[in-house]
C-alpha cells in the first residue's frame, strides 16, 4: 500500500506509524489532518451574513435597553458563546422573524418588561420543539402561569437560547436553572448523598431533571411520582430490600423512600383519596372546590377532622361519584420537599423496626387528608392522629 506519508514523514506521521500497523498509517493520519476542519467550526465565517450582521453590532458588553417598567434588558450577545451554543445552526431571523432589518434599530419598540418579552418570544421556541412545549404545558410551571404567575418559568428562564448548550454536559450544580427558583431545596439537595457525588466527586449523579423531568413536570406529590424516580436509578432496591425488610412491597406502597433514607427528617402519615376501581388518586376539578369547601365546613374551629368528620367526607365523595368507589391511602412521607431532598448515604437509613412500630412513635403524631388538586399539587387538611387508632 503506498502512503505519501512515508515519503516525507512529518512529526505526527512518525509517531502514528511507530503505534500503528502498516495499512492502518493512511486512514489515522487522515484523522489527523481532518482535526483542523473540525476546529473551524467554531468560525463567525460560517455563519450567515444576516446573522454576522446582526452580532457585529450585539457583540457589544453593555448594550442594553430599558424597558417600560424600569428593567434594562441586555443586547449583548457574544458571538463566541452563540457559536458554542445549540442554536449556532440558526439565523437570527428564524426566530426573530419580526424584526424588519430596513427598520431594526432606528425606529423605537416599546417592551413592557422582560417577563413580556419571554412570553412574546416563546412563540419561536414552539416552531422548533413541539414536543418539549406539549411536555411543559402538561406540567405545573405551565399550569402556574396560566393562573397568572409571574413567577413561575417560561423557556428562556431555564435556557438562555444565544448560550444554551448541550443538556448532556455535566454542569457545576450551581449552573441548574432550578436553583434559580427553588433555591431552600436546592441547598439541600447540594448536601445530600446526590449533590456531593457531583460536588465533592464531579460524579454523573442524579441532578433535578433526572427525578423530576426536565419539561413536563408534574408534583411530586402525586401518585407514584417520588418511588419510581429513585426505582429508576436503584432497580434492584426492592429485591434488596426483601433480604432484611418483612413485607417488603407492602412497605415500598405506604413509605416514601425519603421516610427511611433522610434519617433526620419529620415525618407525617398521608391519607390520601384514591378511586379504589381504577387506582388513582383523586384530583379535584378546576373551578369546583370540592375538597376544600367540604373540609373547611367540617372543621370550622381548625382542629383538624376527626373520625366522624372523615366518615362524612368519605360518604359524599362516594354520593357524588357514582362511578367510582372513594377510599383512604395512608401514605408515611417526610414533612417537606427541603427535607426530601436531604437523603443520606444507605449505611444512615433507618432499619429499626421499633422507629414506626412502637407505642407514640413520633410519626404518627402528624396526619393530614390530602387531594391532588387540578395541576396535580396537594390540598391538604389536617387530621386528629387518634384516627388512626380508632374504628374508622
Amino acid at each position: 500500500m503506498n502512503c505519501p506519508a512515508h515519503d516525507h514523514p512529518s512529526i505526527a506521521a512518525r509517531l502514528i506509524s511507530s503505534l500503528l500497523p502498516h495499512g492502518l498509517i493512511c486512514i489515522a493520519l487522515a484523522f489527523v489532518l481532518a482535526l483542523p476542519s473540525w476546529a473551524r467550526a467554531a468560525d463567525a465565517s460560517d455563519l450567515s451574513k444576516e446573522t454576522q450582521a446582526c452580532l457585529k453590532c450585539h457583540d457589544k458588553p453593555g448594550s442594553a435597553k430599558l424597558l417600560a417598567n424600569g428593567e434594562s434588558l441586555s443586547l449583548h450577545i457574544s458571538t463566541q458563546a452563540f457559536l458554542d451554543s445549540r442554536h449556532a445552526d440558526n439565523d437570527c431571523e428564524d426566530c426573530h422573524s419580526g424584526l424588519d432589518s430596513a427598520t431594526h434599530g432606528k425606529v423605537k419598540t416599546d417592551i413592557k418588561s422582560h417577563r413580556d418579552y419571554s412570553m412574546e418570544m416563546r412563540d419561536s421556541c414552539v416552531e422548533c420543539h413541539k414536543k418539549k412545549v406539549k411536555a411543559y404545558d402538561d406540567g405545573v410551571h405551565a399550569a402556574l402561569v396560566a393562573e397568572g404567575s409571574k413567577k413561575a418559568p417560561l423557556c428562556s428562564d431555564c435556557h438562555n437560547p444565544h448560550t444554551q448548550r448541550s443538556v448532556k454536559l455535566l454542569l457545576p450544580i450551581e449552573q441548574l436553572p432550578c436553583a434559580k427558583c427553588h433555591k431552600d431545596i436546592f441547598k439541600a439537595y447540594s448536601g445530600d448523598v446526590h449533590g456531593l457525588e457531583r460536588v465533592a466527586k464531579g460524579k454523573e449523579a442524579p441532578a433535578c431533571p433526572d427525578c423530576h423531568k426536565a419539561h413536563e413536570i408534574k408534583a411530586a406529590s402525586f401518585g407514584t411520582g417520588i418511588r419510581d424516580a429513585c426505582l429508576g436509578c436503584h432497580e434492584d432496591a426492592a429485591d434488596k430490600h426483601k433480604d432484611w425488610l418483612p413485607n417488603a412491597a407492602r412497605h415500598f406502597d405506604a413509605i416514601s423512600c425519603p421516610a427511611c433514607h433522610a434519617p433526620t427528617a419529620t415525618r407525617r402519615v398521608n391519607l390520601r383519596l384514591f378511586n379504589a376501581g381504577s387506582n388513582t388518586q383523586l384530583v379535584e376539578k378546576s373551578g369546583v372546590p370540592f375538597f376544600v369547601d367540604r373540609t373547611a365546613a367540617a372543621d370550622q374551629l381548625n382542629k383538624g377532622l376527626d373520625g366522624s368528620a372523615l366518615l362524612s367526607l368519605l360518604k359524599e365523595y362516594n354520593d357524588t361519584n357514582a362511578d367510582a368507589k372513594v377510599v383512604l391511602r395512608g401514605r408515611l412521607e417526610v414533612d417537606s420537599g427541603i427535607q426530601a431532598h436531604q437523603i443520606a448515604e444507605k449505611s444512615k437509613a433507618l432499619r429499626d423496626c421499633k422507629t414506626c412500630h412502637s407505642a407514640g412513635a413520633s410519626a404518627f403524631q402528624s396526619v393530614s387528608l390530602t387531594v391532588a388538586g387540578p395541576d396535580g399539587r396537594p390540598l391538604r387538611h389536617g387530621v386528629q392522629n387518634d384516627v388512626l387508632t380508632s374504628l374508622t
